[in-house]
């Protein structure tokens, strides 16, 4: 794979994953719904996939060739821009949406 493809694919995999916890009221994605679900959960969401995506980077990283070793501020600079990427599902939950509308993707009754 090109070095190229798998930057952009490690950017879209982080542009959905920091916007993932903002979207469900699922406790990690997955687990029982919470009516709401409280701000500490979704900061426990946003940092595992964090983790979850630099797995993935370091794993095409390895793929292409020795993976360098990085230091503490290669880690504060990938959580900056991972919270940064995250900031669309922020404001679509907490500042643009109204409580009175605010209704989950995945909750939805079927009529």
């Amino acid at each position: 794979m090109d070095q190229g493809v798998s930057v952009w694919m490690v950017l879209v995999v982080a542009l959905v994953a920091a916007n993932l916890p903002y979207v469900s009221s699922r406790i990690l994605l997955v687990g029982p719904r919470r009516d709401p679900k409280a701000g500490g959960w979704r900061l426990l969401e946003l940092f595992l996939l964090a983790l979850i995506t630099l797995a993935v980077g370091f794993g095409l990283e390895s793929t292409q060739g020795q993976r360098f070793p990085q230091g503490w501020e290669f880690y504060a600079a990938a959580l900056a821009m991972f919270v940064t990427l995250g900031f669309p599902g922020f404001v679509w939950r907490y500042l643009r949406r109204s409580r009175a509308k605010v209704r989950e993707f995945d909750d939805e009754e079927a009529a």
